[in-house]
């Protein structure tokens, strides 16, 4: 979509014809099409508000009710902050003190409407013409919010009293410029040293204000976090989303979190919940001992020790995130299991524990080991009515299938 495209589509005759769209049928769309066209509308026009509503269609699993109103292009969906950590984003803007955001490189705008949901004067920028008109299109029911087209590198910040509840939000590209295959979808990148803005100039401009956030990826080494901000990797109903660098007085607790977010919990987990946790791992577990398996947050964020002081357990071996206890806890940001019965890895052994039980239907769980479920499953020939999950992974070196219940 080219910037001539988005104004047809935010003005008279394309806004009308969006607004007038039924809600997406992907079977019907060719017909809807035909009809458009036939009733003199643009076949372009057509065709971009055709797509608009298939991506507002499915946009609203992770945008929510906004995405009926919403101008949206594929990359810029994928990319865009999921609404409930958006809207996390603008509590902590809010509670920090900060009454207007500078979003460098807002993209469609999701951060954007989040913080100006919340109160917040929002002035954006983004470096590619068509994305920052999309986001001022998305942003036109706040008034008080702007968006320009520019770079991050090239932003002006203010000084002094004009500085007074200022904070600055930085969402560094994760894409190569240019088309990268045939639907045109760009090539995603995950090292640091490839983000634009460069992580030397998020460092630099998130030094110069009073309060500073950027959007990196879970991928962030830990090694990188600076000294006194606050790294906090951001789970989603089990997905890893982000991990999010906090600066200033929005660096609630130094070092590394882990956050989990979903539709009934908010948990943080810190370095000091952390603290000391023994890295001994144990034999076998026994039968009727309780297995944890933590948000992948907390796994990303390097805190399973965090699950096992919570337990007083040990994780079964270094890295692989499962922790054996023979205390029963509930934690918002650990699923829990009995471990029902434990042996060494061996095909012809599990075959027979499964057969025993009756087992048609395995769910395969593994960290830590290289086997393939699928073949295992072709391995183990499974026959009968019932149903079983079995965690393959390590206790110390040696590989183990743990048949599990729960949680």
């Amino acid at each position: 979509m080219d910037p001539a495209l988005v104004h047809r589509l935010t003005s008279g005759e394309g806004w009308g014809l969006l607004q007038s769209l039924p809600p997406y049928d992907p079977a019907g769309a060719l017909a809807l099409g035909e009809r458009l066209r036939a009733a003199g509308f643009d076949a372009d026009l057509v065709a971009a508000a055709l797509t608009q509503s298939r991506l507002r269609a499915a946009a609203v699993d992770k945008l929510g009710p906004d995405a009926a109103e919403m101008l949206l292009t594929q990359d810029g969906l994928e990319q865009a902050t999921r609404r409930a950590v958006a809207d996390h984003h603008a509590r902590r803007f809010r509670d920090a003190g900060v009454s207007r955001v500078l979003d460098l490189g807002c993209g469609i705008g999701s951060d954007a409407m989040a913080y100006a949901r919340a109160g917040l004067r929002v002035d954006a920028r983004d470096a590619d013409e068509t994305t920052a008109l999309i986001a001022a299109a998305n942003l036109r029911p706040w008034p008080r919010s702007t968006v320009e087209t520019g770079l991050a590198e090239d932003v002006v910040l203010p000084r002094g009293e004009a500085a007074r509840g200022l904070g600055l939000w930085l969402d560094p590209a994760r894409r190569v410029p240019g088309v990268a295959d045939v639907t045109g979808r760009t090539r995603r990148v995950f090292r640091l040293e490839e983000i634009s803005p460069t992580w030397e100039t998020v460092r630099t401009l998130a030094g110069a204000v009073p309060a500073a956030g950027a959007k990196l990826s879970p991928a962030f080494p830990h090694a990188q976090v600076p000294p006194g901000a606050e790294a906090a990797w951001t789970s989603y109903d089990g997905e890893v989303v982000e991990c999010a660098l906090w600066w200033g007085a929005l660096a609630r607790t130094a070092g590394r979190t882990a956050h989990v977010l979903g539709p009934r919990v908010d948990a943080l987990v810190t370095e000091k919940m952390a603290a000391g946790a023994t890295t001994e791992s144990p034999d076998v577990p026994a039968t009727g001992s309780y297995l944890y398996e933590p948000d992948r947050a907390v796994i990303r964020a390097g805190l399973v020790g965090a699950l096992v002081n919570a337990t007083g357990g040990r994780e079964l071996a270094p890295g692989v995130g499962y922790v054996v206890a023979q205390r029963e806890v509930r934690l918002p940001w650990a699923r829990r299991f009995v471990v029902t019965e434990a042996m060494p890895f061996n095909v012809k052994r599990l075959r027979a524990a499964l057969r025993d039980r009756g087992v048609g239907r395995l769910t395969v769980k593994k960290r830590g080991v290289s086997i393939e479920p699928d073949q295992l499953r072709r391995q183990l020939r499974l026959k009968g009515d019932a149903s079983a999950t079995c965690v393959l992974t390590r206790a110390g070196s040696t590989q183990v299938a743990l048949l599990v219940s729960g949680p």
